[in-house]
C-alpha cells in the first residue's frame, strides 16, 4: 500500500471523527450548556446539535444519585426529587428530635444552574436543612406534629425564593418522618393513655347520669299512672256505689209502692218498713246465746202496735 492510500484513509478515519464529534444528539427532557473557547456558547435542545470539535465542549454540572455527587454533561429538565437524610432540629421549647425531608424541585433554566451555583444538589440540600431548622425552632412540640402542611408550606416558599436565581423551581417539599425522642414518645403515650381513660369516665358518668334521668322519669311516669288508675278506680267505684245506692233506692220505692197498694191509703208504709226492721234486729238478738240486754225506744210499742194492725187489716182482707 503506498503513501496516498495510507494519506486517504487517515483523512476518512479524521472526517469520521469529526462528523461525529460536531454531531451531538440530546434525548427529549434534557440539555447541555455549550462552552467555546472557555466563553457560554448555547444551550443545545433535544434533537441533532452542530458543534465545532475541540473548540465547543459542554459544561459539566454536578449531581446527585443513589446519595453520591458525580459531574455529568446532560441537565435534566424533569421534576426531581431529593430524599435527604434525618437532621437534628430543636424546636421552640427546646425539644430535640430528628426530621427527614423529601425535596421536588424542577430546573428551568439551566445557564443560570450552571454558572450561578458551583453544587447545586449540595447547595439546595444545606439550604433545606438551614431553612428547616429556622422553621422548626419557632413551633413547639405539638405545633410540629400537627402542623405538617403548614411547615411544607412555610418550607417550600423561602426555598423557591431562595433557589430562583439558581434557576430552580420548588414544587413542593414534604416532611417524610418526624421522630421525637424516646422519652418525649413515652411521655405522649402516658398523655393519650390518660386523655383515653378521661374521656372514658366521662362517658361512664354521662352514661349512669342519663341513666338514672331515664330511670327518674320512668318512676314518675310509672306514679303518675298509678295515680290515674287509681283515680280512675275511685271513680269507677263511686259511680257503682252511686248506680247501687240509685238501685236500692228505686227497688225501696217499688217495694213503698207494692205496700201501699196491699195495706192502702190509710196506714204509712213507712211505719211498716221500720217494724220490718225492728222485727229483724230482735231476731239477730234473740239467736244469739249470751244474755243480751236491748234498749228500745218508746216508739217502738207504737211501731209494733202498728204492725199488729196491719196484720189485722191483711186478715180482715
Amino acid at each position: 500500500m503506498d503513501f496516498t492510500a495510507i494519506l486517504l484513509i487517515v483523512i476518512v478515519l479524521l472526517a469520521i471523527v469529526l462528523v461525529k464529534k460536531s454531531l451531538v444528539i440530546i434525548p427529549q427532557s434534557e440539555t447541555k450548556i455549550v462552552e467555546r473557547l472557555g466563553k457560554y456558547h448555547a444551550t443545545l435542545k433535544p434533537g441533532i446539535n452542530v458543534i465545532i470539535p475541540f473548540v465547543d465542549r459542554a459544561k459539566p454540572i454536578v449531581a446527585l444519585t443513589n446519595g453520591r455527587y458525580h459531574y455529568t454533561n446532560n441537565i435534566d429538565l424533569r421534576e426531581q426529587v431529593y430524599d435527604f437524610d434525618k437532621q437534628n432540629v430543636i424546636t421552640k421549647d427546646n425539644i430535640l428530635m430528628q426530621i427527614n425531608a423529601l425535596l421536588y424541585f424542577q430546573i428551568v433554566d439551566p445557564f443560570k444552574a450552571v454558572y450561578e451555583i458551583n453544587n447545586l444538589p449540595n447547595a439546595i440540600e444545606k439550604l433545606t436543612q438551614t431553612t428547616l431548622r429556622n422553621i422548626i425552632g419557632e413551633l413547639e412540640l405539638d405545633e410540629t406534629l400537627t402542623s405538617r402542611d403548614t411547615i411544607n408550606s412555610k418550607l417550600r416558599a423561602v426555598l423557591d425564593d431562595a433557589t430562583n436565581k439558581w434557576g430552580i423551581k420548588v414544587n413542593r417539599v414534604e416532611l417524610q418522618d418526624i421522630t421525637p425522642p424516646q422519652s418525649v414518645l413515652q411521655a405522649m403515650e402516658k398523655q393519650m393513655q390518660a386523655e383515653r381513660n378521661k374521656r372514658a369516665t366521662i362517658l361512664t358518668s354521662e352514661g349512669q347520669k342519663a341513666a338514672a334521668i331515664l330511670q327518674s322519669e320512668g318512676q314518675k311516669t310509672a306514679r303518675i299512672n298509678q295515680a290515674e288508675a287509681d283515680k280512675q278506680t275511685e271513680i269507677l267505684r263511686a259511680d257503682g256505689e252511686a248506680t247501687a245506692r240509685i238501685r236500692k233506692a228505686e227497688a225501696e220505692a217499688i217495694a213503698i209502692d207494692k205496700i201501699t197498694e196491699a195495706v192502702g191509703k190509710s196506714t204509712n208504709p213507712a211505719n211498716y218498713l221500720l217494724a220490718q226492721k225492728y222485727i229483724a234486729m230482735l231476731e239477730q238478738v234473740s239467736s244469739g246465746t249470751e244474755t243480751k240486754t236491748v234498749f228500745l225506744p218508746f216508739e217502738a210499742s207504737n211501731m209494733l202496735g202498728s204492725i199488729g194492725g196491719i196484720k189485722e187489716l191483711f186478715n180482715s182482707k
